[in-house]
């Protein structure tokens, strides 16, 4: 990755300056506090955002959008627009990786890219986001902290490979043929549609309890529901039940083929990546997962990398998490404006990551 001069600057505060590898950037204290935080990248700076607009993004800029949450941890996202310039998308990196870096390493890392966003990115500006031509002055809506309950909408789909993925919190996302999991945070609720099959009826049970066991820490109370019960708080969160999208077998099939994932270690960040596969297919042991490394989970097929950094790994490779999943997914010929990438440290592990392991605890 070339070496580009950056500086950040944040809103007036008390500051730390920090300079690494001629990346040079002032960063305000603030940002460990809860609320959501955004820059857009300009001229290799990153420029804080007034809340003048609401999630207005134009195309030809990247972002950094971070979401801290406070005692539930903090996500770091880079926006990259279709038409940024590669200049940018490098500089958005190195800014993404600096800031991580003040934050101690905590923060989970993703890359959006323009069209293909994930709904966690989507939740953040609840009137939703536009994308506008051209690369000037725009601005995000200050958010919520994230304080608040949580609200989360999972679809379960598949035969023989059954994954659940994060879908937008809509009636719009249900259909009869496959289960779903509402997520209420205190209240964990497996919907299961009246054509659904039986492989997804047992999972959307599995991935309930893993939210409640993980995520909740056991507290969270799980309340089944098929097609035809929905509850008042159901209803309140997802509004009147409109009539719902049929399913067929083939878009099982489809599901099963994009739902595979295979397990690398990377034993070399720097220069020449090196890479050994320790499994091609999940579900995979989770003590394959060793603190001294770091891993890649390979799930391009469904658009998706996943880079798992050990909490014993060198600062090197720490860094270089983002530039593993860019040479891993130029390796295997995956797009790269199409292909999300998640960073995620030790110990902050997603639902979506873990349910590709067997027995997660």
């Amino acid at each position: 990755m070339s070496r580009l001069p950056v500086e950040m600057s944040v809103c007036v505060c008390v500051c730390a300056c920090v300079c690494v590898c001629s990346v040079v950037f002032t960063i305000c204290l603030c940002v460990r506090q809860p609320g959501l935080r955004c820059w857009r990248v300009e001229k290799m700076k990153a420029v804080p955002l007034e809340p003048a607009e609401v999630g207005a993004f134009f195309n030809g800029d990247s972002y950094l959008v971070l979401d801290h949450r406070g005692d539930q941890g903090a996500d770091l996202h880079m926006w990259i627009g279709e038409k940024s310039s590669r200049d940018e998308q490098v500089a958005c990196a190195m800014l993404a990786t600096q800031l991580d870096n003040f934050l101690g390493g905590d923060p989970i890392q993703h890359r959006q890219v323009q069209g293909y966003e994930s709904p966690e990115f989507m939740k953040l500006f609840p009137r939703g986001i536009t994308y506008k031509e051209g690369g000037v002055e725009s601005g995000f809506r200050r958010a919520q902290s994230g304080s608040g309950p949580v609200h989360r909408l999972y679809q379960i789909k598949g035969k023989r490979n059954i994954r659940a993925k994060e879908v937008e919190l809509s009636w719009e996302s249900f259909n009869k043929g496959d289960c779903f999991i509402l997520d209420l945070g205190e209240t964990i609720v497996p919907w299961i549609g009246s054509q659904a099959n039986i492989f997804e009826k047992q999972k959307v049970q599995e991935i309930a309890t893993l939210i409640r066991d993980t995520d909740r820490h056991g507290k969270a109370k799980i309340t089944s529901i098929s097609e035809g019960e929905e509850t008042p708080e159901m209803l309140k969160v997802l509004g009147p039940m409109p009539e719902l999208k049929e399913s067929t077998p083939e878009e099982d099939s489809k599901a099963d083929a994009s739902n595979s994932a295979s397990l690398y270690k990377v034993s070399d960040a720097t220069g020449s990546m090196k890479l050994t596969k320790v499994s091609e297919k999940s579900p995979f042991a989770k003590d394959l997962l060793v603190r001294d490394d770091c891993f890649i989970l390979d799930n391009g097929a469904n658009g998706k990398i996943f880079v798992w950094k050990g909490s014993g790994a060198n600062a090197e490779e720490k860094r270089e998490a983002l530039k593993m999943a860019d040479d891993f997914i130029e390796k295997m010929n995956y797009p790269r404006m199409k292909t999300q990438v998640e960073i995620l440290p030790q110990g902050r592990e997603t639902v979506i990551f873990k349910q590709f392991f067997q027995n997660w605890n």
